[in-house]
């Protein structure tokens, strides 16, 4: 998975599958586009990104995660549920604002 921290007014995780980077999804009116400059961070494990995805919890990020394997890993993390996800060309999607 890569993770990337931006900073702004707040943090911004991005969290997504490596084999996504560079793909764009649309269905309807809704479009998620995998941007390199956005979500390529570093290659992390599942353990890895568990950890930071708990300490980013605790600095009020905000967090943009796609696809199944990260899904599923913010969801163990505590930062979403399974309501919160929504879907974009059979892709799995979340934004959570904390």
């Amino acid at each position: 998975m890569q993770v990337k921290i931006h900073d702004a007014y707040r943090k911004i995780v991005a969290l997504c599958d490596s084999d996504l980077i560079n793909k764009t999804f649309s269905e309807g009116k809704k479009q998620i586009e995998i941007r390199e400059n956005f979500f390529k961070g570093e290659e992390k494990t599942r353990e890895e990104v568990l950890e930071i995805l708990i300490d980013m919890e605790k600095e009020d990020a905000t967090f943009n995660i796609v696809v199944m394997e990260s899904i599923n890993v913010a969801i163990e993390a505590g930062i979403i549920n399974k309501d919160g996800i929504i879907m974009i060309d059979n892709v799995p999607v979340a934004l959570v604002l904390l």
